[in-house]
């Protein structure tokens, strides 16, 4: 998974603003990488960030605090998990990569020894994971893996509601697609479900030339701060999100004909939007997560019993 790592301009002094000696620079991370064995895999969604200046406005754009418990999915070799337990108050890193899990700790404990006590280190896939050691998680913070990113960060929202604030940095398309509004041509299922749980936005473009290797896609910052109050309806979120599932499902057809399974027949779908306030020929892409939530307060009691 994804780590950043300092970069310093040769023959110029340290700007102000630059992280102290404890953060891994560029010769450092290839040393450890070389040391573990490692190489960064498509298959694990690894590329590290390299760039100094990319860790410091992951950091600031995150609004890192020093009360904060941040949560970081996929720390890699700990560059970015180094930059957060300076500005945090602890750190709880989730990592799937059985090498670089058992590396981390001898890095931080070397590199920042007065905060190794403020680190927690979970060997796990992060699908898996339902609890953290200490405080409950207050943030958010991660590079994550493109291939997994969209369902780690579901799922972290769902089980940790404690977390307030989020930053992930995802591929650039799955940026647009989570912070998409409707009516836009990206807007679909990620972008309803993560507006379930939060205020989402933009906040910020990544170049390639920042990681190592370098992926063939441009990345996206995207942040999350998760709603004061959660939606206002009488259906759970497993019945609002089965119906956007449904709707996106068949995203070129009217919600009449793309809810008809959902709710056992067009006819019943019909009556549903009609209950709901909402127009049969609309589609889902045009609806906004309070709407979804109201179709689903109206499935037909007939759509909830096993086939005869």
């Amino acid at each position: 998974m994804s780590t950043a790592e300092q970069q310093q301009p040769h023959g110029t002094p340290q700007a102000p603003e630059a992280p102290s000696d404890a953060l891994l620079g560029p010769a450092d991370i290839r040393e450890l990488a070389a040391a573990l064995g490692v190489r960064p895999t498509k298959q694990k969604g690894q590329n590290f960030v390299i760039d100094a200046n990319t860790v410091r406005r992951i950091v600031r754009t995150a609004e890192v605090r020093p009360d904060d418990v941040v949560v970081e999915v996929g720390p890699g070799l700990g560059s970015l998990t180094l930059a957060l337990l300076e500005a945090a108050d602890r750190v709880v890193a989730v990592e799937i990569d059985d090498i670089l899990a058992a590396a981390l700790p001898a890095t931080i404990a070397a590199r920042m020894p007065q905060k190794k006590d403020r680190f927690a280190l979970v060997h796990s896939d992060a699908m898996l994971v339902t609890e953290l050691p200490g405080p409950a998680p207050t943030a958010l913070v991660a590079n994550l893996p493109y291939n997994v990113a969209v369902p780690v960060l579901l799922t972290m929202l769902d089980r940790f509601p404690s977390i307030e604030r989020t930053l992930v940095m995802v591929q650039a398309e799955v940026a647009d697609r989570l912070a998409a509004r409707p009516g836009n041509k990206v807007y679909g299922v990620p972008s309803v479900k993560a507006n379930w749980y939060a205020d989402v936005k933009r906040a910020g473009a990544i170049g390639r030339n920042v990681f190592w290797p370098a992926p063939n896609v441009d990345s996206g910052l995207v942040s999350l701060v998760r709603r004061a109050e959660p939606i206002a309806t009488s259906a759970s979120k497993a019945e609002v999100f089965a119906v956007v599932d449904a709707a996106f499902a068949q995203r070129r057809k009217g919600l009449r004909s793309a809810l008809a399974g959902w709710a056992g027949s067009a006819a019943a779908a019909e009556a549903a939007l009609a209950a709901a306030g909402i127009s049969p020929l609309a589609r889902g892409e045009s609806l906004t997560v309070e709407e979804f939530a109201a179709i689903a307060e109206h499935k037909p009691a007939d759509a909830q019993k096993p086939a005869l």
